[in-house]
């Protein structure tokens, strides 16, 4: 019957076979995707080794060294990161204890001090800029190139600096190792941030792989309505429900079995071109993006058997009676109270716009994760009232015919409507809550290029990895001060110093980023402190300012500005500041990119240990790197959801028009044109998309703001046009997909079918 039953089962079974194609070769890309990354983890694993050693039954040596464990030497080891614009650079310096120290992956050796491996992006970077603004960091020769096993991404920025273990073995966060990771989530610094990233990417992934699953479903039940006409007629003969089972069921096989051998077929061109889609903002390598047996036969099984469960479900009406499909109603309208859930998600972050949140951090993950999940529980279950209430709202401000019947339509059955776009709403909420939050974070936040106090002023912290307990230096040499300020660009410098426990100040410290209380204080220079305004100001007549370790470690808890608009209270000491510690450097710049990389590389090189420069109000260097990468990643499911829910709404409306050949023919026969109709089809079918786009897009905005309210005390910044941009870009090709399916009208509609009917 799907092979031999005339034109009609060879259209809907090519078209249901091409549909379910392309929504495999999108469920196989988002598979890939989600190996690829866990790939590029298990080759930077190394870079999260931290002492003590992480034990791994793998060879302690990179190249395979057939030293025994027991006669390991150990290896001092140290993970730092840098900034240069905005990219990361990983340093690794290392110093060996004896011939048998094991050796990083991807270099022949330990190199010796003076001398260091770099990646082949790094030495190609080196090569392209200036010393003064990256290469003066590094000091010593480079002896070779880190081998791509030991590369996350063929653009990874990493070095690897032989040093003597008599000065690392006094450097803070330094240890002695004799083996590496193997594991990302092991422990250590976790300094290119993967891990974190990776479940968050995770969860990107599985908000994606939803609407292609609704996809496929849509797909699976193409002209449904049509196949229960039949099936009724051929159970009025005679047929069991079982024998009609059995026949809907290998229908619906055979159509996904062929969809899913095309959607491998289609999914091999668009392999090598992934590789070059940007999913954590560096490039994946060849053979990172492969699909494991176990992804193929879940695949290759599992689409098969959903759309025979799929088919068994459509036959539900038939099951009542074999004349249950001829007794058509128009099913209830849904009502308001579907949006109590969302709307109760939205009261709960409100809520803690006023009474602000929780202090412990168990408290804020409960509470937000609580308020997130019923706003998105909330607009999946008000979907279809959503649809409703946008085609009522059409129908009741128009006098077009065709938007009069499309409206109505739509109105009648709204359930059906969403139905194929369910997937879309979450996608696009969760992506919009990113954009909101992420955004205000960059912007708030120094991101470079902003133009806010905070993205000129250059800080280096003091600290070791990990905050460790050393967390400042004896002294800041006149001479790297006096470098900093010779550098054009550069308005002032700041040193921010230890205040010993003797000192008194005219008023409390103020607690600017609501921590609860200082852990240290800090003191500086007034003379200095008006050349780096994004710090705060001194009292008039002051010459020392008593700050809070809110300076010296400014988390992203709390706005920057919020420091620039700080006051300091008078501080008083019994010596002068020659005889304090320095904990920070603050760098007051034009923010020029050359001036701020000049400015980092001359604290680097001065302090290539104990140093951290970053943009004012990061928490670490790879804090922005991060977020922009999540951004990448949310535009990413943006384009991909919207395109899928094109493709979903695409088949829906090919199989509505089918479903409904009879009344489109004889409409047609009476008089209405086929433009009428196409344009009544069309709006069926954008509407729901259109409506449940900005619905879901507002509310996550929305969403964001409230958290950010409650928990960072920023409001949202909107996102740029690029959103936007993407969005509306989405959209369009979105409904030209559908556009495109219109022509089904013409031959569907012909005279002869009309008299068949």
């Amino acid at each position: 019957m799907s092979l031999r039953g005339g034109r009609e089962s060879a259209v809907r079974l090519i078209a249901t076979a091409l549909a379910v194609a392309v929504g495999v070769a999108m469920l196989l890309a988002t598979l890939a995707s989600i190996n690829a990354l866990g790939v590029q983890n298990a080759r930077g694993a190394w870079l999260a080794t931290s002492p003590p050693a992480v034990r791994s039954n793998a060879s302690p040596a990179g190249q395979g060294n057939s030293t025994t464990p027991s006669n390991i030497e150990p290896l001092w080891w140290l993970v730092n990161t840098e900034e240069f614009g905005d990219q990361l650079i990983v340093r690794v310096d290392v110093a060996a204890t004896g011939t048998h120290s094991p050796i990083p992956p991807g270099i022949a050796r330990v190199p010796a001090p003076g001398q260091y491996y770099v990646s082949p992006a790094l030495e190609k970077l080196l090569g392209a800029v200036p010393a003064d603004q990256l290469g003066a960091r590094f000091k010593g020769t480079q002896i070779g190139v880190i081998g791509p096993r030991a590369l996350p991404s063929p653009s990874d920025l990493i070095i690897v600096i032989g040093d003597r273990a008599g000065a690392l073995a006094h450097v803070p966060g330094a240890g002695e190792i004799t083996s590496f990771s193997t594991s990302s989530s092991s422990g250590g610094p976790d300094s290119l941030g993967s891990t974190g990233l990776q479940y968050v990417l995770a969860l990107l992934a599985l908000v994606l792989l939803f609407p292609v699953l609704v996809f496929i479903a849509t797909a699976t039940r193409l002209s449904a309505a049509r196949r229960e006409q039949r099936f009724a007629a051929i159970r009025l003969v005679g047929a069991t429900l079982g024998q009609l089972t059995v026949i809907s069921a290998m229908e619906a096989a055979v159509a996904a079995s062929l969809g899913v051998v095309v959607g491998f077929i289609l999914y091999l061109p668009l392999r090598p071109a992934m590789t070059h889609v940007s999913l954590t903002g560096q490039s994946f390598a060849k053979g990172d993006l492969s699909l494991g047996i176990i992804d193929v036969l879940v695949v290759a099984l599992g689409v098969p058997i959903a759309a025979m469960i799929t088919a068994r479900v459509a036959l539900r009406r038939v099951r009542i009676s074999p004349l249950g499909v001829s007794r058509r109603a128009t099913p209830s309208p849904p009502r308001f109270y579907r949006m109590i859930p969302l709307l109760a998600g939205i009261a709960e972050l409100a809520y803690f716009v006023g009474v602000g949140h929780p202090k412990s951090a168990g408290g804020q993950t409960q509470v937000y994760f609580s308020g997130f999940l019923l706003v998105m529980i909330g607009l999946v279950v008000a979907g279809p009232w959503l649809t409703m209430a946008g085609s009522k709202l059409m129908a009741r401000r128009t006098s077009n015919a065709s938007m009069l019947v499309a409206g109505r339509r739509l109105s009648d059955n709204p359930r059906s409507a969403f139905r194929a776009i369910s997937g879309l709403i979450l996608a696009l909420f969760v992506t919009s809550v990113s954009f909101g939050v992420i955004t205000t974070l960059l912007v708030d936040h120094g991101a470079l290029g902003s133009g806010s106090l905070a993205s000129e002023t250059v800080i280096d912290q003091f600290e070791g990895n990990n905050f460790s307990s050393v967390p400042s230096v004896a002294s800041v040499p006149a001479a790297v001060v006096d470098r900093l300020r010779a550098v054009p660009g550069v308005k002032g410098v700041t040193l921010d110093y230890a205040a010993p426990a003797s000192m008194k100040s005219s008023s409390p410290v103020p607690d600017i980023n609501g921590l609860g209380g200082s852990i240290t204080y800090g003191v500086l220079s007034c003379k200095q402190l008006k050349t780096t305004p994004a710090l705060g100001h001194c009292r008039r007549g002051a010459t020392l300012a008593a700050v809070g370790d809110d300076i010296a470690f400014m988390p992203v808890t709390k706005s920057v500005s919020v420091a620039a608009s700080t006051t300091w209270p008078t501080a008083h000491l019994a010596h002068g500041l020659t005889d304090l510690r320095v904990q920070l450097v603050a760098v007051a710049t034009n923010g020029s990119a050359t001036t701020i990389a000049r400015a980092q590389t001359i604290l680097e090189a001065a302090f290539p240990f104990t140093s951290s420069t970053s943009q004012f109000g990061e928490i670490t260097p790879q804090s922005s790197q991060l977020l922009t990468e999540l951004k990448s990643t949310s535009e990413i499911v943006i384009v991909a959801s919207l395109l899928i829910a094109g493709c979903s709404l695409a088949v829906a409306m090919a199989a509505g028009v089918i479903e409904r050949k009879r009344p489109f023919s004889l409409l047609r026969l009476c008089g209405v044109p086929i433009a009428a109709l196409r344009r009544i089809v069309a709006l069926e079918t954008a509407l729901p998309l259109v409506v449940i786009s900005l619905a879901s897009a507002a509310i996550g905005l929305l969403a964001s703001d409230l958290f950010l309210r409650s928990q960072l005390g920023l409001t949202l910044r909107m996102p740029g046009s690029g959103y936007f941009a993407i969005v509306l870009g989405g959209l369009i090709v979105s409904l030209a997909i559908i556009g495109s399916t219109l022509s089904l009208l013409e031959p569907i509609t012909r005279l002869e079918n009309a008299r068949m009917e």
